[in-house]
């Protein structure tokens, strides 16, 4: 299994997500956690992981879950032409509902299982890996739902992790003073966890996992 979990945008050492990617350099950027916002600004947000991508070499297209909400058979096939896939910060809880919808949760665990790709992100797109969505409610509404999206609260994780994390801890960006209630919820349930502060990243290869600052 092949992880790339930056706490915001690409990180401080971005070349070490290239150096995960074998085969193919082609990579799909998944933005539906900003579901909510407008077409625009949505295409906003795409086109800057597009170009921070595109910098480190790599080929990039968009990756848009809701074209396989009822259609999810053509998806794993997709998802096979990528050597990365890359997902971007947002709603955590509509991008899980995403993931589940378009039968994406299922299909990265097995390439995951098979070390067939690459899954790298941050913010929302890190949370998703954890064993449980619980204590994310303090930074993300869980209630917001954009049209054409099942309104049940999915809470549970993708499980590929055995601990949550909490994206920009200590950081200047506007989600951090929630992420500190976050941190307390971890703390008061014994919830096993990682603070990343902005630049920061963890790298899982195979059985070696490390921290970069």
């Amino acid at each position: 299994m092949r992880l790339y979990l930056s706490s915001f945008r690409l990180g401080n050492q971005p070349r070490r997500l290239v150096d995960l990617v074998k085969g193919t350099k082609r990579a799909a950027v998944i933005v539906n956690a900003c579901d909510l916002f407008s077409e625009h600004e949505r295409r906003a947000r795409f086109e800057h992981e597009l170009v921070a991508l595109q910098s480190l070499g790599l080929s990039v297209a968009e990756l848009d879950l809701r074209k396989y909400f009822a259609n999810q058979r053509e998806l794993g096939a997709l998802v096979a032409t990528y050597g990365l896939v890359w997902v971007r910060g947002g709603n955590s809880f509509v991008l899980r509902r995403a993931m589940k919808a378009s039968g994406f949760d299922k299909i990265i665990r097995e390439f995951l299982k098979r070390d067939a790709i690459v899954y790298g992100g941050y913010s929302a797109g890190i949370d998703m890996l954890t064993p449980s969505l619980r204590g994310i409610e303090l930074v993300d509404d869980p209630h917001a739902v954009p049209a054409g999206y099942d309104p049940t609260i999915i809470w549970e994780g993708l499980g590929l992790l055995s601990y949550a994390i909490a994206p920009h801890y200590k950081s200047d960006h506007p989600e951090s003073v929630a992420i500190d209630k976050s941190v307390q919820y971890y703390i008061d349930n014994h919830v096993l966890f990682r603070a990343l502060r902005d630049g920061e990243a963890i790298i899982v290869n195979g059985q070696q996992e490390e921290v970069l600052s």
